[in-house]
């Protein structure tokens, strides 16, 4: 573990702290996704489940603010979207390790009792928005492809 120096003030001695390497900051940020995946699993092979799972989560993205989700949020809805197209069986062109991904952020969303509380006003939006965009970096060519997917279907 890396040691950081700190300043308190003039008036008392540099101390020094733990800081977990970026590494390892990253590994602890993806522990929360990692038991997600494990959940995503039965969903996928359960489509009542996963359409359980996309009423509840279309739910509560109307009811909370966009903010902590910046430039996610367009995602968010696109996994909503893929979700719904591929329980209704419209849409099956994912890779089964991306669809867990998109299913285990989707669920972790939808979890009010995740690692930050959802009470907790804005704070407990911050590691549902974290964890959302942690699954568009791993399948936003995914996420891009059924979107280009819907717009010529809709074009048809």
């Amino acid at each position: 573990m890396k040691k950081a120096k700190v300043k308190r003030s003039a008036r008392t001695a540099t101390r020094t702290i733990d800081r977990p390497p970026p590494r390892q900051k990253a590994a602890l940020r993806s522990d929360a996704f990692a038991k997600a995946i494990l959940g995503a699993k039965s969903y996928a092979i359960d489509t009542a489940r996963l359409r359980g799972l996309f009423e509840e989560a279309s739910r509560k993205a109307a009811a909370i603010p966009k903010e902590p989700f910046k430039d996610s949020w367009p995602y968010l809805q696109a996994m909503l979207r893929l979700i719904r197209a591929y329980f209704r069986g419209e849409y099956r062109n994912v890779a089964k390790d991306e669809l867990l991904s998109i299913i285990a952020a989707v669920s972790y969303f939808v979890d009010p009792f995740d690692l930050i509380p959802d009470e907790i006003p804005f704070l407990g939006f911050v590691d549902d928005a974290t964890v959302v965009a942690f699954a568009v970096a791993r399948t936003r060519q995914t996420l891009d492809d059924f979107m280009t997917w819907e717009t010529a279907t809709v074009q048809l």
